[in-house]
């Protein structure tokens, strides 16, 4: 069983696929980076307001004196949960010098050591840092807390969870991804747009089966004898095969150019900017004779138009010779006629006895055409012009018409040019034509009328 061979996608298909990836790529490199950034950002964000909320604590008057009094946990505590509430932190922990807690969301923390550094918030620095405490890893800073007199009478310490911070950047990312979605979805609908339009263009093929028919195309076109010329809507040269440009004239630097430019005669020119067919018309360009084709391409509009050259010089050649090769075989069909004629008179003159009359017969016709082929050379010296009046006059006496050279004609040699169109003449090449007529037509390659 023949296995199918699975066609190659079309290129259309091929850019499809491609454009999707890359826009898939680009979304999630754009979303993995803006999750990175948001991430480091949230974590900026939650050390500022960490730091803030610890300073505006530790600079509160209601604090220090609170930390003042017998039992500061009594007063500092309430205090620190209405901070926590309003300001969006996880904790706000207020503490002695030593570390010793007067606050915390859990009660049981109370009264107990401090769970992180405090060395450089003891020398007078706010810092912020991220520490796995009580609570959990968490972003916090620490501040000192300064009494009237500018000693360090306690300390404060803010922080935001991490697990809070993760959770705000991925409701963030959440979003960022529905954009990006949407985004590929978007993406992806205008690629399968443009590369449909692409698809019809192409018609479904390949690149490589694209190449092959460039390639295909390019060989008619070298291939074809015929002049083939493309003009686009504005009567541009589009393509030109090498035909076209041997017919008319025209060198390789022409693709385009407006028709106009081409330094065309003018009827052929007005035929090529002719919005109208044109079927077979002849015209003329420097050397040659063309019939001209041309036929518009339209879609609705003016696309285009597609013209054919053909060389009409070589036809109109073939025929001249067809017409002289149809004269010289209707002379010499009414030359063997009235030879036919004359030997079955003698013929039958013999069969009839009558020898005598049958020779007197044939030395008169001999003796008549010897004088007419002698009234015509002496004549016409002109020995191609004298076998087509000998061949003329046996035609003419086979439909009973006289032909008469008149005995003060006069035609001399040489009338004919040595040069003839396709080629000189020379003896050597019309040895096989046995009189002048047909050796002056085999060196010339051609007849004359």
């Amino acid at each position: 069983m023949r296995i199918p061979v699975p066609r190659p996608r079309s290129l259309a298909g091929q850019l499809f696929a491609m454009q999707a990836v890359l826009i898939a790529v680009v979304v999630a490199g754009y979303a993995l980076f803006t999750y990175l950034s948001d991430r480091s950002q949230a974590e900026e964000a939650a050390s500022r307001q960490a730091a803030a909320v610890a300073r505006s604590v530790a600079d509160s008057p209601s604090v220090r004196e609170a930390i003042g009094t017998a039992d500061p946990t009594a007063e500092l505590q309430p205090y620190a949960l209405r901070i926590m509430h309003d300001t969006e932190v996880d904790f706000v922990t207020i503490m002695n010098p030593a570390g010793i807690r007067w606050t915390h969301p859990d009660e049981e923390q109370i009264g107990l050591h401090f769970r992180g550094n405090t060395a450089r918030a003891l020398e007078g620095e706010t810092f912020t840092e991220t520490y796995t405490g009580t609570l959990g890893p968490s972003v916090r800073a620490v501040t000192p807390v300064e009494g009237d007199d500018g000693r360090i009478v306690g300390l404060v310490s803010a922080g935001i969870k991490v697990e809070a911070i993760t959770k705000r950047v991925q409701d963030q990312v959440t979003a960022l991804f529905g954009v990006a979605a949407g985004a590929l979805a978007l993406g992806a609908v205008g690629t399968y747009v443009v590369n449909a339009r692409l698809r019809r263009h192409t018609h479904g093929m390949n690149a490589a089966e694209l190449s092959r028919m460039h390639d295909y195309h390019q060989a008619a076109l070298h291939a074809v004898r015929e002049g083939l010329l493309m003009l686009d809507g504005q009567y541009r040269v589009a393509l030109i095969n090498d035909g076209g440009r041997e017919l008319l004239g025209v060198s390789e630097e022409v693709v385009g150019r407006s028709v106009a430019d081409l330094g065309l005669p003018a009827p052929l020119t007005g035929a090529l900017l002719s919005s109208e067919p044109r079927v077979d018309e002849v015209h003329l360009t420097a050397d040659r004779v063309v019939a001209v084709n041309t036929s518009p391409v339209s879609g609705g509009e003016h696309r285009g138009t597609v013209v054919t050259l053909r060389d009409v010089t070589e036809l109109q050649s073939l025929m001249g010779e067809l017409d002289s090769e149809r004269g010289f075989t209707q002379a010499l069909r009414s030359q063997a006629h009235e030879a036919a004629n004359r030997l079955h008179t003698v013929v039958s003159l013999i069969e009839l006895g009558r020898a005598e009359e049958a020779v007197d017969f044939a030395t008169a016709e001999l003796e008549l055409a010897q004088a007419l082929t002698d009234q015509v050379v002496a004549a016409v010296s002109e020995p191609v012009l004298a076998a087509l009046l000998l061949g003329k006059t046996a035609q003419a006496n086979e439909r009973g018409v006289e032909l008469v050279v008149s005995r003060d004609s006069g035609l001399d040699d040489g009338l004919l040019p040595s040069r003839c169109p396709h080629g000189t003449w020379s003896p050597s090449s019309a040895t096989s034509s046995t009189t002048p007529w047909t050796r002056r037509r085999a060196a010339c390659g051609r007849g004359s009328r």
